[in-house]
């Protein structure tokens, strides 16, 4: 029976490792139901610390955080997230500034009965209820962040200016659910969670509000919040593109565990090693991150035939390589033929994952999957993507 071996990448710690691990070995014995999981954790004790508290660190505001380029942008909404976390209130801001009037034809007039154009959206996030947690969990949110989210919306002076400007219910509870869903992961986002929901599930998140507050689900993740949001990003998108090295290199919420690696190294490789001899063969080692990294590293510096294949996910492995920095192989040094299979997986919004088959012609095999998230949350939204499973289990031996 085959076992799969996964090690983490960085700033993983406990409890995310076990989050991390459990949503891992769900999602593999979904596509592999057969195959054993095994597990290398050595973020706790191998993992890099601030040895006095962070006294070198001279500010520690918040992060900025960018999305794909237009060239990679679809038309499936990716595109306006990137921006969205930033700034939740983004899109209802800008309906309030468009003025586009309080009811049909902008013409100002109400039907009877009907709530005042500044009270419409509150009204409306009434109708969620007291709990969303259903919501939340379906979505692989935290419930308690989707909860603050409504609470804080409610209190948003942006409300009234954007219940005046968008005169149709169903279009103004999709701006509101996408407002929520962007608080809720961006708050998410803030914690270094190493899961993060995919696409899929994040718009089923913003459809199921939108149901609850009236709107019907067709759709409900386009519209006229797409329409807003785009030109915004497409300035932020620009900046991305040309600040990518500086991202890749320096971006990741826990770079001091990979400038540690490439400085004292062994001890990682060390545990990995260790962990392979206690399994029964064949060995399947799957690495995220820097995971990868020292998965190739320790598999390139000593021959193991337990391991039957190689699969790195979201690796830097490849450019570290071609930069001369990877440990165990400097360019232009060839692959040893020791080496087992390899399988790399990459989304091509994630910027810190890279291709390896231009580099090692008929030794790597690279899968490009699609996670519907901007950087950087591409970065961590592998493991509840299917297509990544998908792929792995289709190279199992």
């Amino acid at each position: 029976m085959t076992t799969a071996l996964f090690i983490h990448g960085t700033g993983v710690r406990e409890p995310g490792f076990s989050d991390l691990y459990g949503r891992f070995t769900a999602g593999l014995l979904e596509f592999a139901p057969d195959v054993r999981t095994a597990s290398c954790y050595w973020g706790g004790e191998l993992g890099a610390r601030l040895g006095a508290g962070g006294l070198s660190v001279p500010y520690t505001g918040g992060r900025s955080r960018g999305g794909p380029d237009e060239e990679t942008a679809t038309a499936d909404g990716t595109e306006p997230w990137a921006d969205l976390y930033r700034d939740p209130l983004a899109e209802l801001a800008a309906a309030a500034g468009s003025g586009a009037g309080s009811g049909p034809g902008g013409s100002g007039e109400l039907p009877l009965g009907a709530a005042l154009p500044a009270e419409r959206p509150r009204a409306l996030l009434r109708a969620l209820g007291g709990d969303v947690g259903d919501i939340a969990r379906g979505a692989g949110l935290p419930a308690a962040y989707l909860a603050a989210a409504v609470t804080e919306l409610a209190a948003s002076a942006v409300l009234s200016g954007a219940g005046a400007a968008v005169p149709d219910d169903e279009e103004l509870a999709r701006l509101l659910a996408r407002a929520l869903v962007a608080a809720a992961l961006a708050a998410l986002l803030d914690t270094d969670a190493p899961v993060v929901p995919d696409g899929a599930a994040r718009d089923a998140a913003v459809a199921a509000l939108a149901a609850r507050m009236g709107a019907r689900p067709e759709g409900s993740e386009r519209g006229l919040g797409a329409a807003l949001a785009r030109p915004v990003l497409r300035i932020a998108s620009h900046q991305v593109v040309r600040r990518r090295r500086a991202l890749t290199e320096a971006a990741h919420p826990a770079a001091a565990d990979v400038m540690l690696y490439l400085a004292h190294g062994e001890p990682l490789r060390r545990r990995l090693r260790e962990a392979v001899e206690e399994l029964e063969p064949p060995v399947v080692v799957i690495g995220h991150s820097l995971g990868g990294i020292i998965a190739l590293d320790a598999l390139i510096a000593s021959p193991s035939p337990r391991v039957a294949l190689l699969v790195t996910v979201g690796s830097q492995a490849p450019f570290l390589y071609e930069s001369g920095a990877l440990p165990g192989l400097v360019h232009p040094e060839p692959l040893p033929e020791h080496l087992p299979d390899w399988l790399n997986v990459y989304d091509r919004r994630d910027l810190l994952g890279y291709v390896g088959a231009p580099l090692f012609p008929g030794r790597v095999t690279d899968v490009e999957v699609d996670n519907r998230q901007p950087f950087p949350a591409a970065h961590s939204a592998y493991w509840t993507n299917p297509a990544v499973y998908r792929a792995i289990a289709a190279r199992l031996p």
